[in-house]
């Protein structure tokens, strides 16, 4: 039986071939991943697309085109988000036109009152994951705060909740929870905002998602076309979700011990690696003989979601698959890598709350 697929949910969407099959998704050609050459793309990364040809067109031929995503402020930001802003800054580099959304509203009204429980919580995560985001390469000019935006943008949201029927949401989510409706409204003037004339005007844009986050891009490209404006079809690519640290599950803000938050403490981070699910044997023996089961192990997938060395990064897998190096050596080799970029990432990070601040609070 299919998945059910919930852009809310925490849990893992571990079966692919549905979601393309009934929804129209097509394979990330290698071609275009060969074209793109970065690691994001070279280690299948990037899993599936939709209109991404004429994203590829737009970089081919060095023209601009817009670049769109964001993160809700619903709590602290961990490996699997960065990814998603990893993706962001390699299109930024491309010519495109940057807007990164801190998702303040959004995480208010369709979060539980247990995670947010007012607005202004919202906004005190929204500060410290924007001072993360900024830590991370991005610019205060690419970035902008729901709750801080500009009286066009929410003109916007209204306009498009004309466009879209009760029916026809509770066909997409399988409910009309308000909260949820708001947030999603928000969300599709995220995706198209960019292209009223009062932006950047009609221009091919591409938006980074995972899977389970296909039906705001479903109903987003029906609104570019309900809408009384000249849009263009939003562009989107689709990335795998980074597993958790355990056997099962995806990293997420509600499973502490499966998941490496960005400001984890260095005993956290070694504790959490040391337990990690690893793709190695019962004995010595069998190890040295049979080698690592690389597909199941979680401390390789974390290395290619981040480690950014190919050459390091294949010397270790293959030293994994032959016998040749333990577990535990890759775990420490894991440890000593994300504790040295941790020790830089806070460093900015505390250079950058004063910025964030002003950015939501306006001081």
């Amino acid at each position: 039986m299919p998945e059910k697929i919930d852009p809310w949910s925490s849990q893992q969407l571990t079966k692919y071939e549905h979601v393309f099959k009934e929804f129209g998704l097509k394979e990330f050609p290698e071609e275009w991943s060969k074209h793109l050459d970065h690691y994001l793309f070279k280690r299948n990364l990037v899993i599936a697309h939709r209109d991404f040809e004429k994203i590829m067109k737009c970089i081919q031929e060095k023209k601009p085109f817009i670049n769109i995503t964001g993160i809700a402020s619903s709590g602290r930001l961990h490996l699997g988000h960065k990814f998603d802003i990893d993706l962001f800054k390699f299109f930024k580099t491309k010519k495109a036109k940057n807007y990164f959304t801190i998702a303040d509203i959004d995480a208010y009204v369709s979060r539980p009152n247990e995670k947010v429980p007012s607005l202004e919580k919202a906004k005190e995560f929204a500060v410290n994951n924007l001072a993360h985001v900024l830590a991370l390469g991005l610019d205060e000019k690419d970035v902008y705060v729901q709750s801080k935006y500009t009286t066009r943008y929410y003109e916007f949201a209204f306009e498009l909740s004309k466009r879209i029927t009760r029916n026809e949401f509770e066909a997409v989510y399988g409910h009309v929870d308000l909260g949820k409706i708001s947030a999603a409204l928000l969300q599709y003037a995220d995706i198209l905002h960019p292209q009223l004339k009062e932006f950047e005007g009609k221009m091919p844009s591409i938006t980074g998602i995972g899977l389970d986050q296909d039906p705001h891009a479903r109903i987003a490209r029906d609104l570019a076309q309900r809408v009384t404006y000249p849009m263009e079809l939003p562009s989107f690519v689709y990335f795998k979700h980074q597993q958790g640290l355990r056997e099962h599950g995806k990293m997420s803000s509600s499973d502490l011990e499966n998941t490496i938050f960005l400001d984890d403490s260095e005993e956290d981070i070694k504790k959490k690696i040391n337990k990690a699910f690893t793709g190695g044997r019962n004995t010595l023996e069998e190890q040295k003989k049979l080698g690592t089961n690389i597909e199941i192990d979680r401390v390789i997938e974390l290395l290619r979601f981040h480690y950014p060395d190919e050459k390091k990064l294949n010397e270790i897998i293959e030293l994994q698959k032959t016998g040749k190096q333990m577990s535990g050596e890759l775990k420490q080799f894991a440890i000593e890598f994300l504790l040295d970029w941790r020790t830089k990432h806070l460093k900015l990070v505390e250079k950058n709350k004063k910025t964030a601040e002003k950015i939501v609070y306006g001081k």
